[in-house]
């Protein structure tokens, strides 16, 4: 190695001097780049890690080719590192999670590549900003990794001190790879078990058959009981991305809800807003387990809400506009009844939520079932948000009213506050669409005229609520899934039922999305030896319990 002569030396030829600066450069470059995606002693690692093709750049090559060959390697190298830093950067700053976290490896799994590209068509500008990034550094890394040391007549002997540090160095590198919790944070082994991990998770999604008949076997041996006679009619909706701070019927500046509120005005006591709903999980397939499994953890081994309900004698119909390998193969599958109306891959699809209307109405209109549970999972406000209302639909985008001006004062960026427009549209087609399941639910019962199916005399139910919120600039200047503020967490709650009035104290009570499940059970009149009283916001013994989610919340009640 010729990097530094000795005191007695010549002096350094200007190539060596180039291969000093061009190690300084790129591994400062690499360093910077390591510590956007990580943290603590985490850089370090990797940083060690990254020690063995920057101090090539320092050995000395009398082939031309082999230097080729080398600034390509360092290049590829570092970019390596760097993507992988980008990568996690992004994940931090946006959802404050890592790659390999449940949320983010649930989402990618459950992800096609056209889903992909329409999430990164919605998040152009900060997929532009690393891209940049990574073109800067791709560019300086290149320049400088051609500045390699040239072995050459003129070539004079390290000294001591350099020979020393840069073996150390080296040998610290070869620990570090020897090391099993150091060796898997490189990024080609993390992202290869990463992959895995993937696959593992698709794989056992795929195949749930299993799952799903232990689950109906243990609802059988549960032997739930319906303790209300005659026929019985609930209806669930479940939308998705829902906060109830841009609803109407909550308070908001904007006529987001009026179907919604009418409802409320006619119905009086039999329809309660909770007004004070909360989500326990800021994205979709926990939030859906939490909801169908009483928000009990995996260790007790808790049934499923649609197996009991299908033990106990209902006929359950799964409706979705969602097309979605992992709800429909962890809950959809155990109705008896199937129907997903979105057939496009890909949550941002442009199958509108109007498209269920009618397969609802034939499910309420079949008199030949007894008992029914009809669950409707809509795509309701998930980005891109210009993609759940109507073409030329958005009643909001030309006014300079009070919420916008609102937005303008907290300095929220003009295209956050075009987002907020477009989901408030969003909102209002929503209104549209749960307002006719309600109205349909609502109908008398008279089989022998059209749109008014049921039995007379027949119990109806209905609840609806949002798997989880959605930050459009209420607190930080974003627009999207937000496990980081309590916009991900705030959702919307409402129940009727045609029968006895609601309590009107379940209206001020707080309430959690997971226990949706006992006040699913009290709306269906079932009972069961795993019966928890204090969970069902509808019960005279409901005791609430606030839950832990990443989030500061300064009231629940709120």
């Amino acid at each position: 190695m010729t990097a530094l002569s000795s005191p007695d030396s010549p002096p350094r030829p200007a190539s060596h001097r180039r291969a000093w600066l061009a190690c300084g450069v790129v591994g400062a470059t690499l360093l910077a780049l390591i510590a956007l995606g990580h943290d603590g002693r985490r850089i370090a690692q990797l940083a060690v890690l990254a020690l063995p093709a920057v101090l090539w750049l320092l050995w000395p090559l009398h082939s031309a080719r082999m230097r080729q060959l080398r600034t390509v390697f360092v290049w590829l190298w570092v970019m390596g590192f760097a993507l992988d830093a980008a990568v996690r950067a992004y994940l931090l700053d946006t959802y404050q999670a890592a790659p390999d976290g449940a949320m983010v490896l649930g989402a990618a799994a459950n992800t096609n590549a056209r889903e992909g590209g329409e999430y990164l068509w919605m998040h152009w500008r900060s997929a532009v900003v690393w891209c940049a990034v990574l073109v800067a550094a791709g560019v300086l890394v290149g320049m400088f990794a051609r500045r390699g040391a040239v072995a050459s007549a003129a070539s004079a002997r390290p000294s001591r001190g350099i020979t020393a540090l840069v073996a150390l160095a080296l040998l610290l590198s070869c620990v570090a790879y020897a090391s099993k919790p150091w060796r898997r944070l490189h990024p080609a082994i993390f992202w290869t078990q990463w992959v895995d991990s993937l696959h593992t998770l698709q794989a056992a999604w795929a195949d749930q058959q299993k799952q799903r008949d232990r689950l109906m076997a243990q609802a059988e041996g549960i032997a739930p009981v319906i303790t209300q006679a005659g026929p019985s009619t609930v209806v669930l909706v479940i939308t998705d991305s829902i906060n109830r701070d841009n609803m109407g019927l909550y308070g908001y500046g904007r006529a987001t809800t009026p179907r919604l509120q009418a409802h409320k005005a006619q119905a009086g006591e039999q329809m309660t807003v909770l007004k004070n709903a909360w989500s326990v999980d800021a994205s979709t397939l926990p939030a859906l387990r939490n909801m169908f499994h009483f928000g009990l953890p995996e260790g007790d081994d808790p049934p499923h809400v649609l197996a009991l309900a299908r033990a106990a004698g209902y006929k359950v119909w799964w409706i979705s506009n969602h097309d979605d390998l992992a709800i429909e193969q962890q809950h959809a599958r155990f109705a008896d009844v199937v129907d997903m109306v979105n057939r496009t891959p890909g949550r941002a699809s442009a199958s509108l939520d109007g498209e269920i209307l009618d397969c609802v109405q034939e499910a309420l209109a079949d008199t030949g079932t007894e008992r029914k549970l009809i669950v409707v999972h809509l795509m309701g406000a998930h980005p891109h948000y210009s993609l759940r209302f109507p073409a030329n639909a958005n009643p909001f985008d030309d006014d300079v009213d009070a919420v916008e001006s609102g937005l303008v004062k907290e300095g929220r960026s003009a295209w956050v506050r075009r987002f907020r427009q477009e989901y408030d549209a969003a909102l209002l087609y929503h209104d549209f669409v749960v307002s006719e399941l309600l109205q349909q639910t609502r109908a008398p019962g008279d089989p022998g005229k059209p749109g008014k199916p049921g039995k007379p005399g027949e119990y109806r139910a209905w609840m609806y609520l949002s798997d989880h919120g959605q930050e459009v600039g209420h607190v930080s200047d974003r627009a999207g899934h937000s496990p980081a503020t309590a916009s991900g967490y705030r959702i919307p709650a409402v129940v009727w039922r045609n029968r006895e009035p609601l309590p009107a104290e379940a209206a001020q009570q707080p309430f959690r999305a997971d226990w949706t499940g006992w006040t699913l059970m009290n709306l269906l009149h079932i009972q069961w030896n795993g019966q928890q009283a204090e969970r069902d916001v509808l019960g005279s013994s409901y005791r609430w319990q606030a839950p832990r989610i990443p989030v500061a919340v300064e009231s629940f009640t709120r």
